[in-house]
């Protein structure tokens, strides 16, 4: 690891904590620096898409796939990122909730469907995306539910241990949504 101090530096600087998932990755350098990479790509500064509702898609296909940890992570990013805590106890009600609008809507249910397996995204999902976001900012979209996917497959499958402040944000404001840290204590 002492190969990648820097990055995972740098990394805990960005996040305000040392994630436990990048550590594992630091295992073979040129995995984390990789994924590094596509995740400045895709959650950067060069981003057109608002920081929180990234974070409450990545929410979403995270919680459609089932991965804790990457719930936890996500919920407490978007509440960094300023989204309301109420928004985001209210994650689950987005089609319904009054705390959403018809463009996050449109968003987080394709999140939903992408993040299952078998992946249930349509051409209808597509389509109302297109009434909300550019060709660019769908392919954002995209994105953001595919590096969530290869993270919720690698923190379910190592069951990396939750850090204390997305677990903590996570038990205070999810449990009633049903989330529990499962086997990622």
């Amino acid at each position: 690891m002492d190969e990648v101090s820097n990055e995972l530096q740098s990394l805990a600087t960005a996040m305000g904590f040392e994630a436990n998932s990048f550590k594992s990755m630091a295992h073979r350098p040129a995995i984390l620096r990789g994924f590094m990479a596509l995740a400045g790509s895709i959650l950067g500064p060069d981003s057109n898409l608002d920081k929180g509702l990234r974070q409450m898609i990545a929410y979403i296909s995270s919680a459609a796939s089932g991965c804790r940890y990457c719930q936890a992570h996500t919920s407490h990013g978007a509440e960094v990122a300023g989204v309301d805590v109420k928004k985001l106890e209210s994650l689950w009600l987005f089609e319904t909730s009054d705390l959403f609008d018809d463009r996050e809507r449109a968003a987080l249910s394709l999140a939903l469907a992408a993040g299952q397996v078998p992946n249930m995204a349509t051409d209808d999902h597509f389509s109302t995306l297109s009434n909300y976001f550019s060709d660019e900012e769908i392919t954002e979209i995209v994105a953001v539910i595919s590096l969530f996917g290869f993270l919720n497959r690698w923190n379910d499958t190592l069951a990396t241990q939750l850090e204390k402040g997305p677990l903590t944000f996570a038990e205070t404001h999810l449990k009633e949504s049903g989330w529990e840290v499962g086997n990622h204590s």
